[in-house]
């Protein structure tokens, strides 16, 4: 904790993060709950109160959002390609900025990570290469075993990067202040990372630079639509989400995030130690990337509340995200301000379902009253 204790920590201060004014450092991570309507997968009301009860974050990042159904690996989760998907949206970033908040979409295609199921015409799901992710998928019927997928024609992947273009010219239009690429969990991009995961001879894999390529460009497409100072990228250096695995992830993430700040995006969002477990999965220096990087840092995984206050204040991070601890407490900032107890979350209700484990957590004031 700072010595200025009367003071508000650094965290629950403004910030700018690119173009994109904060009104405090805590962000609220990404988050699937699997609750977008059946059949056109476009939020709906309940979704709309969610985000607004959690509208005094600085910064909302949505539940990934696939840029096409082919981009889809759960049931339920919303896209940002139909009109209906649009529309929705927009009255969820209404409703978030009638409170104050900020919100960016997390622009999401899962690649191999999905099912036979979920895709057009039952077709098998896309991918770097032709291997079968060891990981498990969310489809109506529950859990189930990822499809084998197809590996990727070279004269497909201009099309995807296009699919990025097109989610990202439809979240402007549904209001959003920026975008966030899904670069983690061993989705699409971080496939293309990994040498575990990307066997290419061609121009996108084999060497570090090679397997950047596609986050690259894909970067590169969708700032040209939102501005590049609108634009961010999660990351997942060692998380083994989704059978993510590479031989020198330090070197790949340094490369990655180093041309990243050449392309002068306002956010690197980082995953620090494996998801939703040790922070401290793997050596790894995520200093280094901090440093490589020109733009924003924001920190995620298991913080709490001193942790958080520390990286900001020693300017490890600039910005914290919050995921589990925004789903129970959707004061979250409130509570962290008077450093209040926190709701605990309820796992059997986080994916899909209604407003049970969803909005109707407690607020403080709820308490009060």
């Amino acid at each position: 904790m700072s010595t200025h204790s009367s003071a508000l920590p650094a965290l629950l201060t403004p910030v700018r993060i690119g173009e994109i004014e904060l009104k405090n450092r805590v962000v609220m991570a990404p988050l699937t709950r699997n609750r977008a309507s059946r059949g056109s997968d476009a939020p709906n009301d309940l979704n709309v109160e969610y985000y607004r009860q959690r509208a005094g974050a600085g910064l909302i990042i949505t539940e990934g959002t696939q840029v096409s159904q082919q981009g889809q690996g759960y049931v339920w989760t919303p896209g940002m390609y139909s009109d209906a998907q649009i529309a929705g949206w927009k009255a969820i970033t209404d409703a978030v900025h009638a409170e104050g908040g900020k919100i960016a979409a997390q622009l999401w295609h899962v690649g191999r990570v999905s099912h036979v199921s979920l895709q057009p015409g039952n077709g098998a799901p896309v991918a770097p290469s032709p291997l079968q992710a060891n990981t498990k998928t969310y489809i109506e019927s529950g859990f189930a075993e990822v499809s084998t997928p197809r590996e990727l024609a070279l004269d497909e992947i201009p099309a995807i990067i296009g699919e990025f273009v097109a989610a990202a010219e439809n979240a402007k239009a549904a209001g959003f202040d920026g975008v966030e690429l899904h670069g983690a969990h061993g989705y699409l991009i971080d496939q293309f990372l990994r040498d575990g995961s990307n066997k290419r001879t061609d121009a996108y894999g084999g060497s570090i630079e090679n397997r950047v390529r596609f986050a690259l460009e894909v970067v590169e497409a969708v700032s040209k639509v939102f501005g590049k100072g609108r634009v961010g990228i999660r990351i997942s250096p060692v998380s083994p989400a989704n059978d993510a695995r590479d031989s020198n992830p330090q070197a790949l993430f340094e490369h990655l995030v180093e041309k990243l700040s050449d392309a002068g995006i306002a956010f690197i969002h980082v995953v620090e130690g494996a998801t939703r477990d040790d922070r401290n999965y793997l050596p790894f220096d995520y200093a280094a990337l901090r440093k490589a990087f020109k733009g924003a840092y924001i920190g995620n995984n298991l913080y709490t509340r001193d942790l958080a206050i520390e990286a900001v204040e020693t300017g490890a991070a600039d910005a914290i995200a919050f995921g589990r601890l925004f789903i129970a407490n959707p004061d979250l900032v409130e509570r962290l301000k008077a450093n209040a107890p926190l709701n605990t979350p309820v796992v059997e209700t986080f994916y899909g379902g209604d407003a049970k484990g969803y909005t109707d957590y407690p607020a403080l004031s709820d308490k009060a009253a």
